[in-house]
This record gives structure tokens, C-alpha cells and sequence, in this order.
């Protein structure tokens, strides 16, 4: 059984934002699936997705802080810059973290640790709505 889906996300700032909760609200079609997997896979060059954990917000500030000291602006061997300073780094980042992730389904509910949750990774300072696809294959009820 399969099933795609795009869903738009909000316009978020700049920083990781947990959208576990978003994604199942706008995915009733979960609850046919017995077993399977989800695939969600952001449609964007300078956003990601990651799965981290969804209960400590500092965690999240904390990714943020990092991948800003890893991957800084204006970076002077930096040649796309015609978007702004945040626009090499918003890719390169989303080059580390990845445009996808996988997420097992479970009884009609995504299967993942007590502490985890999926992040929307916005790198732009002024990001418009983000879409993901979601695919959802699996065996039904």
C-alpha cells in the first residue's frame, strides 16, 4: 500500500523546529497502516530535516549554535553570495544534515524513540513556507 502526500510547513525563523506533531496531524492516513515506513524529504536547498530529541528545547539552540560556529557567513572563499550571507551556508548545512529521513510506522503511529522527534532546519534568516512529500508505503489493516 502507498501513499504520497505534500505538506506545507509555516514560515519559521532561522533555528531547528520540531514538526513530529504537525506531520501527524496533517497525515490521518497513518492510522491505515499496520506496519511500514515514512519518508519525508524536504523540497529545498538551504532547509533539512533531521530526527534528534523532541523534549529539551536547549538541544535544539544548541544544534543552532553549533552549525552556525561550523558553518559561518561570510566565509571569504564563499563564491554564491549574490543571496545573502546566510544563503552558502543554509546549503551547506543542509548539505550535512540531508534533505530526508525514514521513520518506521507502527500500528497507525510513527515508531520512533521516547525522546525523538523529526526537526524542520531552517538556514535562512528570512525562510518563506517550507513543503515536505511525505511517502508513506507499508501493509495495511
Amino acid at each position: 500500500m502507498w501513499f504520497q502526500k505534500e505538506i506545507r510547513l509555516p514560515a519559521v525563523k532561522r533555528g531547528f523546529h520540531l514538526i513530529t506533531d504537525l506531520l501527524t496531524a496533517q497525515l490521518p492516513e497513518l492510522e491505515n497502516y499496520k506496519v511500514g515506513l515514512a519518508h519525508i524529504f524536504i523540497k529545498h536547498t538551504s532547509a533539512s530535516l533531521c530526527i534528534n530529541e523532541d523534549a529539551d528545547p536547549t538541544v535544539r539552540q544548541d544544534f543552532e549554535s553549533h552549525f552556525n560556529q561550523m558553518v559561518p557567513e561570510n566565509a571569504p572563499y564563499y563564491r554564491h553570495t549574490q543571496e545573502g550571507s546566510d544563503d552558502m551556508p543554509a546549503h551547506l548545512k543542509a548539505a550535512l544534515l540531508g534533505s530526508s529521513v525514514m521513520v518506521p510506522i507502527s500500528d497507525g503511529e510513527f515508531n520512533m524513540g521516547t525522546w525523538q522527534g523529526v526537526y524542520l532546519c531552517e538556514h535562512r534568516n528570512h525562510a518563506s513556507k517550507r513543503t515536505v512529500v511525505v511517502t508513506l508505503q507499508g501493509e495495511g489493516y
